[in-house]
């Protein structure tokens, strides 16, 4: 018998659970391809461009590539194993990147990495665990700061006046609001569609933010394609640093146009609003983004120095369906109680008239 032949015999044996027709192994093999190996700079010149869009975000991205593409001494490589990786991840944190900076290089060099491996290019992924980060110290303006802030921007240029009052009535992204165009802006709405996350998001407007869109014609009659086109964002970075060096806030490396953000959202949990509300109009992925605002809700725990406060004697107890823990399977309503107590006064009667007898 053929070795063709033993194999199929084998192989009905093996499978005559699942059908009572013989089965049958066809054996097939992959074209050979030669292994190449690639630097981490040749993958990204490769596939930059399918996987992330022109601006900011592609610029630093580039710019941790190519310091990944330094520390790994241009080397060349067909598979990209798990020490590699531990090593890169080492000598970051030697050069004194944090946590939160190294996860972010790392998030870049896994979206390469995964891209290069679907294409065939390298032929295994190590595992990418993410550093645990620490909740910083958020940094937001007070009222007296962006006056004094803002002032100083106005004195150098009324449009980037305009936008900073719109970046912190909004608390949108500086480059959220740099992409507007006029049909972004409905009646008392704005809408952003070019967003971080990829979700757009709608939000009603102030009356200062009203105010400050409003744009007088040019010379030639016409506006520009959108309320603040005429900024970059180098133009409007270069303005804002050096307002806050002649207002004293030169020294503070955290006073970056971001904080007008920080700004908004602290505001907006300040005065009472829920978090998950905060959530939409920030237009944050995920809730957990949001939480990082909650400490500032002190409103809600209020009550609990109340408590803490009285002499021990002084507190009285709470009857069971005031307790904050009552639950309400076993609390009795006092409505509930009353017609309880209606219904067994009548068989109490009865059963003193039945033992009078």
């Amino acid at each position: 018998m053929s070795n063709e032949a033993l194999r199929e015999a084998h192989a009905s044996d093996h499978f005559s659970i699942f059908s009572s027709q013989p089965a049958k192994i066809k054996y097939s093999f992959n074209t050979i391809r030669e292994v190449k190996s690639f630097t981490i700079g040749e993958l990204f010149s490769a596939y930059r461009d399918i996987l992330w869009d022109d601006g900011r975000h592609k610029y630093n991205v580039s710019s941790f590539i190519g310091e990944i593409g330094e520390i790994l001494l241009g080397e060349r490589f067909s598979t990209f194993d798990q020490n590699t990786l531990d090593n890169l991840v080492g000598t970051l944190r030697q050069r004194g990147n944090s946590n939160a900076t190294i996860n972010r290089k790392m998030a870049a060099l896994s979206k390469l990495l995964r891209k290069a491996h679907k294409m065939g290019d390298i032929h295994s992924l190590p595992e990418f665990r993410r550093q645990k980060e620490r909740a910083g110290r958020i940094r937001f303006l007070e009222r007296d700061e962006e006056a004094r802030l803002f002032a100083a921007i106005k004195s150098r240029d009324e449009d980037a006046y305009r936008l900073s009052i719109f970046l912190v009535d909004t608390g949108c992204r500086l480059g959220e609001a740099l992409g507007l165009i006029w049909n972004d802006i409905q009646e008392h709405r704005v809408s952003f569609w070019i967003t971080k996350s990829g979700r757009s998001r709608t939000i009603p407007m102030t009356e200062r933010v009203k105010e400050v869109i409003k744009l007088a014609p040019t010379t030639e009659g016409r506006r520009p394609k959108g309320p603040f086109t005429k900024l970059t964002q180098a133009q409007y970075r270069a303005i804002w640093n050096e307002a806050k060096v002649e207002v004293g806030l030169g020294a503070d490396e955290q006073v970056v146009p971001h904080i007008l953000r920080h700004t908004c959202a602290s505001r907006l949990v300040q005065g009472g609003i829920d978090i998950r509300r905060v959530q939409m109009w920030l237009g944050h992925q995920t809730l957990s983004m949001t939480m990082r605002y909650a400490h500032l809700a002190t409103n809600d725990l209020d009550g609990c120095v109340v408590v803490l406060e009285k002499p021990r004697g002084e507190e009285s107890p709470r009857p069971a369906e005031e307790s904050a823990f009552a639950s309400p399977l076993t609390t009795v309503s006092p409505g509930t109680a009353a017609r309880k107590e209606s219904r067994t006064e009548p068989a109490k009667a009865k059963r003193k008239s039945s033992k009078g007898k």
